[in-house]
């Protein structure tokens, strides 16, 4: 840059001071009112896919309702095209953008650098900026509950669990489900099996169909699509869902779920723009604000679990119970937790172990 000619620096000057850049022009440096605030949001999957991204939409829709203007667009893949759906909702006027997939963190980086003025959330990352936060639910609290639900209604003693990606945000949930089953009935197991896929209902049945042809009598997801209830509905299994409330997919099956509920962050991260507070911030809260619930117990649920849920739900909230305090041993039998220990937050977040009782490994790669 230095080897430039003056005039050069002349002509670049000039663009600045007459506001010819685009960068500068998308989104200007004005306080948003709820007049002039347009939020947009990039979605993985559809607002109808009955799981992740209809939650997702739900927390949209309750800032519509507030009478804040919303856009957004689904099915992006994890690639470029996320980089040109953030893009395209700026050109709409879009001056918060919100990117709920773990893959559209980079993408969501590199746009954030060219739009100082933007105000953007990434869900599920951990790079952040000046005008990126990031946020999430502790899913792991409702998936403990989860696992009490599961404990208690297992007669084989043998749980199976579809998996997404081999990542931390999958292994503390499978983790944090396998101790809520261990903390009601020790002697179950809870095999995992990767479909290396957040959405493909064909694969995810699949991962289904094969555990319970081992045995396994009560299904629990990390996926966002109803496959696997459905399959557990079709073999006279149980299912635990994920995401959405989901009872109508497998009546016949369905015992609960863990919930996200998005609106909570949408409409107070909204708001602090709005008001003038808002900064740059690493956003996990769970039950103790309700951004995670977990749904209404079928009839289906054993004698005796509703109270169960209910005093480890007390507990978690209290910091009675911590979920990962030891001691707690890795799936080699070592101690990974020592007694009286607590794993620290950026510990649970980083996850890449499993507890004893799970059954399947976590790729090194």
């Amino acid at each position: 840059m230095k080897k430039f000619l003056t005039v050069t620096a002349c002509i670049c000057a000039l663009f600045a001071v007459t506001g010819c850049s685009k960068k500068e022009t998308a989104a200007k440096s004005t306080a948003l009112t709820k007049d002039t605030i347009k939020v947009g949001f990039v979605y993985i999957g559809s607002v109808n896919d009955e799981g992740y991204t209809q939650a997702h939409d739900k927390g949209r829709l309750a800032l519509e309702a507030e009478g804040i203007k919303t856009a957004y667009v689904e099915n992006v893949p994890e690639n470029a095209d996320c980089e040109k759906a953030i893009r395209d909702l700026i050109d709409q006027g879009c001056n918060v953008i919100y990117t709920t997939s773990f893959g559209f963190m980079d993408w969501t980086i590199k746009v954030a650098a060219d739009y100082p003025n933007v105000k953007f959330g990434h869900c599920s990352g951990y790079k952040r900026a000046d005008n990126v936060s990031t946020y999430f639910g502790k899913a792991f609290q409702g998936r403990y509950l989860a696992g009490i639900v599961a404990g208690m209604k297992t007669a084989a003693d043998k749980i199976g669990y579809v998996a997404a990606f081999p990542l931390p945000e999958c292994i503390r949930g499978i983790n944090a489900f396998t101790l809520g089953v261990q903390s009601v009935n020790p002697n179950a197991t809870v095999e995992v099996i990767w479909t290396n896929t957040w959405y493909d209902p064909t694969k995810e049945k699949q991962a289904a169909m094969e555990l319970l042809n081992k045995g396994c009598d009560v299904l629990e997801q990390h996926q966002d699509s109803t496959a696997a209830q459905i399959a557990a509905q079709e073999k006279g299994a149980y299912c635990i869902g994920y995401n959405v409330a989901s009872p109508n997919a497998a009546p016949k099956a369905y015992l609960t779920a863990p919930l996200f509920h998005w609106d909570v962050f949408y409409l107070e991260d909204v708001h602090s723009i709005l008001n003038g507070t808002w900064k740059s911030q690493a956003y996990w809260k769970g039950l103790e604000n309700g951004m995670v619930t977990l749904d209404t117990l079928t009839p289906l649920c054993a004698p005796g679990t509703q109270e169960a849920v209910d005093k480890a739900q007390a507990d978690i909230i209290s910091g009675t119970n911590k979920i990962f305090t030891g001691p707690i041993e890795a799936q080699d039998g070592s101690v990974k937790i020592a007694a009286g220990t607590t794993l620290t937050d950026d510990e649970i977040w980083n996850m890449n172990w499993f507890v004893k009782g799970v059954i399947g490994n976590v790729p090194k790669n």
